[in-house]
């Protein structure tokens, strides 16, 4: 066994998919199936169930996954001492986030980045990502961790994952009987959703007006488990990304796939201004697996570089 193979399941435990597994870890697709291959050879025992749909831990990779886990924070945690015992960074790092992205967890990140670059003065805020790239257009944040693609054009983006949009519905709601729901069925129901800062809210509006399915939206929120705490209370249905539906608040609620060949999907970004500040690079390499430096951020030490 080695740190490659262990990342390697921990993102196939997350994703439950191997193309999604494979572009996380920026590995083909075969060359990730030929190392769980090998280490569930080695270990003599399958260490996940395939399906046409999904992959599943079996028992073996339930109890390897949380020793993969500590193997990979472990070393993470001394690339860090030996980072901060060697390099000096100071400044201003200025990080948004939209809530709950699901594809990556800012607070940790911006806590390893702590541990590395205790000098730096890290600002976060959270807002909508549709605010978020305004103000990264106006200079007021180095990064932003948005779901949205809209006007990314003129800033540095870089794609860190995508889930397909879900129904959540009430037990006993008309449209849960089933696991798929046509976008006519939509028609006229009272819905929940994000105001209109949120990334979701402007995809969902886009999808539902280009296949005629109006709706009325009866709840607006700004914060996901209130979101879901009104769904309970049978106060309306809502568009979420399939994240939103696997979270422990989401229990007891009926979760409907759309058409797959029109299924939405929600697509998570990480977006930096031209002219951010150089520790937003050194961020950034956090979210490479071992031994990758992405576009995104080559570009960014380039212009740092220049600076």
């Amino acid at each position: 066994m080695d740190l490659r193979q262990m990342e390697y399941v921990v993102a196939l435990a997350d994703e439950q998919q191997f193309t999604r597994a494979a572009a996380v870890c920026r590995v083909s697709q075969s060359g990730l199936s030929a190392a769980i291959r090998s280490l569930e050879d080695e270990l003599g025992t399958p260490l996940f169930t395939r399906t046409t749909r999904r992959v599943d831990l079996t028992d073996a990779g339930l109890a390897l996954l949380p020793f993969a886990r500590a193997s990979l924070a472990q070393a993470a945690a001394g690339r860090d001492a030996v980072v901060r015992a060697t390099a000096s960074l100071s400044g201003r790092l200025h990080v948004g986030a939209e809530q709950c992205l699901g594809v990556v967890d800012v607070p940790p990140l911006l806590e390893r980045f702590h541990r590395r670059y205790p000098l730096v003065d890290i600002h976060f805020t959270q807002a909508g990502s549709h605010d978020l790239v305004t103000q990264i257009h106006a200079g007021a944040l180095d990064v932003a961790f948005v779901a949205t693609t809209e006007h990314l054009s003129t800033v540095h983006s870089r794609e860190l994952g995508r889930r397909p949009v879900v129904l959540l519905a009430p037990p006993g709601h008309p449209l849960a009987a089933g696991p798929t729901v046509e976008w006519a069925e939509l028609r006229d129901h009272e819905f929940i959703d994000f105001r209109d800062s949120w990334g979701v809210r402007s995809l969902n509006e886009a999808a539902c007006s280009a296949r005629g399915a109006s709706r009325r939206v009866r709840c607006t929120v700004d914060d996901i488990h209130t979101l879901l705490d009104l769904i309970h209370r049978r106060l309306g249905i809502a568009l979420v990304p399939q994240h939103v539906a696997e979270k422990p608040q989401a229990a007891g609620l009926a979760t409907i796939r759309l058409p797959r060949e029109t299924t939405p999907e929600w697509v998570v970004s990480a977006v930096t201004a031209h002219d951010a500040d150089a520790s937003a690079s050194r961020l950034l390499e956090l979210l490479e697996p071992p031994g990758h430096a992405s576009p995104l951020h080559q570009d960014l030490v380039a212009a740092a570089d220049l600076r």
